[in-house]
């Protein structure tokens, strides 16, 4: 049996949800193409999968939007890895069938420091605003890249009301660079993927953002929000 694997992740509310598609191709070699977000958790599953089956992986990895960009352009893959944000647009040109997807994976949003550097409070939201606000430099990934980390952290920014006050100390990247900067300790706080970082020297994770924020930012009035700004609200 021949099989042909799209993989999409979904962002709801600060999780990271990511879906397998299934169609016909030939399995004996696969190529994947992936947002960059999954490489960490993705290339220990892909030697495991060529070990104990036998078949070939090839990975490509790329920010979310250039992974959206090279599928609606008509890029064959046999495995797609990519959030919801950018998921979203190639079901409805049809290049994806949504109703073959399955969640394999989930990954909370989170806030990360330097190694050894004070961990700011971000247990309620008032306190994620005061330590978001204390802080003299941030990094998160571009939003207009297409990454679903920098797009959430957008959206969380935007609906704390300090987009104004964080623009000029905040660094904006393509993707994952900010775990590079956060260790070198060029950035006081990061809003990351926990996969990101997780085993990466010169970084502690600081915890999830708050259950209570998420749960604000998924209230219709913060969907219609985000969608003026030109984003697209996630769902439960």
């Amino acid at each position: 049996m021949t099989r042909r694997w799209f993989v999409a992740a979904a962002v709801l509310g600060g999780i990271l949800s990511i879906s397998v598609l299934v169609t016909g191709a030939n399995a004996a070699e696969i190529r994947v193409l992936s947002a960059v977000a999954m490489k960490p958790a993705l290339d220990d599953l892909a030697r495991e999968f060529e070990r104990s089956t036998g078949h070939t992986i090839e990975v490509a990895y790329a920010t979310a939007g250039i992974v959206r960009d090279r599928i609606r352009d008509g890029e064959a893959v046999d495995v797609a890895i990519l959030p919801r944000s950018a998921f979203d647009p190639l079901v409805a040109l049809g290049k994806i069938a949504p109703d073959t997807a399955t969640v394999v994976a989930r990954s909370l949003v989170a806030v990360a420091v330097p190694a050894g550097a004070p961990k700011p409070d971000i247990s309620t939201v008032d306190a994620l605003k005061r330590s978001l606000l204390a802080a003299k430099s941030v990094v998160y990934p571009d939003p207009t890249k297409g990454g679903a980390t920098g797009i959430h952290a957008a959206r969380v920014i935007e609906r704390l009301g300090i987009t104004a006050e964080m623009k000029s100390k905040t660094t904006l990247v393509p993707g994952s660079e900010y775990a590079e900067i956060l260790a070198k300790r060029e950035a006081e706080l990061a809003i990351v993927q926990p996969m990101v970082v997780l085993g990466v020297p010169g970084i502690e994770l600081v915890g999830p953002l708050p259950a209570a924020l998420i749960k604000y930012l998924l209230a219709p009035d913060a969907a219609r929000a985000i969608k003026a700004k030109g984003m697209e609200p996630g769902s439960q």
